[in-house]
């Protein structure tokens, strides 16, 4: 059985999409489409969760695409109109864990000047002893190397984790790595996982 369960954040406690921002921007849906594809692309977005800033980020792509750049600047001054509230099954099931005394950890691919107003959004990040950074620390998931780091940060080995991500590539490296998975798609299938391997009771 697992000892500890280590929790991503976007997708998986927060519902995080752009499309939710630049559907407003953007109404109609080709436009918005084209934008995200071509522009604002998550290919450029990475470099956040790898610890380049906003302002560093955009820089090269105003340059190379200068009719969009308010649209460009919209990624961080509308940020947070990407979000869509909490998720709630996962929320239950933190403090499902919390109760039982079960620890709980977090590791996200995300930007260090997003991460404190992220935190805000759900009283359940206060449950989590710990969350590894892929921001503050320059590398991101799927990179074994940040399984391993979150090995040593948190003094679990990896068949002492059972961890939770959205990502399909996330959840393979992680499994290569000893880790043991759950690639969150439907949140009423969370807690029936976390019965499954003893920690939580049905």
């Amino acid at each position: 059985m697992p000892k500890a369960v280590i929790w991503d954040v976007g997708n998986v406690v927060v519902r995080w999409n752009p499309r939710t921002l630049y559907s407003q921007i953007f109404p109609e849906p080709v436009a918005c489409d084209r934008f995200l594809s071509s522009v604002c692309t998550m290919i450029w977005h990475v470099n956040h969760d790898l610890g380049v800033s906003f302002a560093d980020n955009r820089k090269p792509l105003i340059s190379q695409f200068p009719e969009y750049r308010e649209e460009i600047e919209a990624w961080e001054t509308r940020w947070w109109d990407m979000f869509s509230g909490t998720i709630p099954e996962s929320e239950a099931a933190i403090e499902a864990l919390h109760a039982a005394g079960v620890p709980q950890y977090g590791l996200t691919n995300m930007s260090d000047e997003t991460f404190e107003g992220t935190m805000a959004m759900s009283p359940a990040f206060g449950r989590l002893a710990d969350i590894v950074v892929s921001g503050r620390e320059g590398m991101i998931k799927p990179d074994p190397r940040i399984y391993a780091l979150t090995c040593e940060r948190f003094g679990l080995a990896p068949e002492d984790i059972f961890f939770i991500d959205d990502g399909l590539a996330n959840v393979e490296s992680a499994r290569a790595f000893g880790i043991d998975t759950h690639h969150f798609t439907d949140p009423a299938a969370l807690r029936p996982a976390l019965v499954a391997r003893g920690l939580l009771q049905v």
